[in-house]
């Protein structure tokens, strides 16, 4: 089989049914499967996941087990020779999987590939990272260079390597399973992409963006609750506890000096 596609299912119900019907309207000229993990959705994502005739693979947790975590329990039950990690607030509008893994097979170089994403009313919504670092903060927060450690976006141009994606809609090819491997169970949401990423250019592989293959993200729609304590929690980790109150006072301190 060539490529296994993972959505992580969390209350997101009518979202990740449309997902699935998008990826079968615009579906690859290759062999796929579809797997869902369920983090323990209340919603009635289950009955109706397993109620859905278009074949999926469904496994269904018992509880929240976090993004990373459930992502792995997809990855580990693939059968694909790629695996596409897919938000299940995502929706195909064009057939790009073909492209998505084609370029990756020509790249032998590659370990993450990914797609521009759209908001809903197809303006392009930024999903690049350069990874943050505290030389990046004090160049950005202190001595004012314009967005370092911005999220951005490119429009144009067939392909760019860049330093991080966002994980909504993650192609990870066989070289970046080999050699980097699962996602770090450590983070239960966001930074998890960091992570990966900054692990797949640890290993000389390179992360690609796709800027002429499109995707629509409706951005967050798992992720409302609780994330401002997700987010410093990942922190914490992606950084380490000093590193990461050095950077927030470097933050902290830059937002205060242009303040005044």
């Amino acid at each position: 089989m060539k490529l296994s596609i993972i959505i992580v299912s969390y209350n997101t119900k009518n979202l990740t049914l449309a997902c699935i019907q998008s990826i079968y309207k615009f579906q690859p000229n290759f062999s796929f499967e579809i797997i869902v993990v369920d983090n323990g959705s209340v919603d009635g994502s289950v009955e109706a996941l397993q109620k859905l005739k278009k074949k999926i693979v469904f496994i269904k947790n018992t509880k929240n087990l976090g993004f990373s975590k459930a992502n792995n329990v997809g990855i580990k039950k693939a059968q694909g020779e790629y695996v596409l990690l897919l938000n299940s607030d995502t929706e195909f509008t064009t057939p790009i999987l073909d492209e998505l893994v084609q370029f990756a097979e020509k790249h032998p170089n590659a370990g993450v590939v990914a797609p521009r994403l759209l908001n809903p009313d197809k303006t392009t919504q930024a999903s690049l990272f350069r990874l943050p670092s505290l030389t990046r903060a004090i160049q950005q927060y202190w001595f004012g260079v314009p967005h370092v450690l911005d999220k951005y976006a490119l429009t144009t141009g067939d392909y760019v390597e860049v330093e991080s994606v966002v994980g909504a809609a993650f192609l990870i090819t066989p070289e970046a399973l080999k050699k980097v491997g699962l996602l770090n169970e450590k983070y239960f949401m966001y930074f998890e992409d960091l992570d990966y990423c900054r692990r797949v250019l640890k290993n000389k592989l390179k992360i690609y963006y796709l800027p002429k293959l499109t995707l629509v993200h409706h951005h967050g729609a798992s992720g409302k609750s609780g994330v401002n304590a997700l987010l410093i929690d990942s922190s914490k980790k992606y950084f380490g506890s000093f590193y990461y109150y050095l950077y927030t006072f470097v933050l902290w301190s830059g937002q205060k000096l242009h303040h005044i």
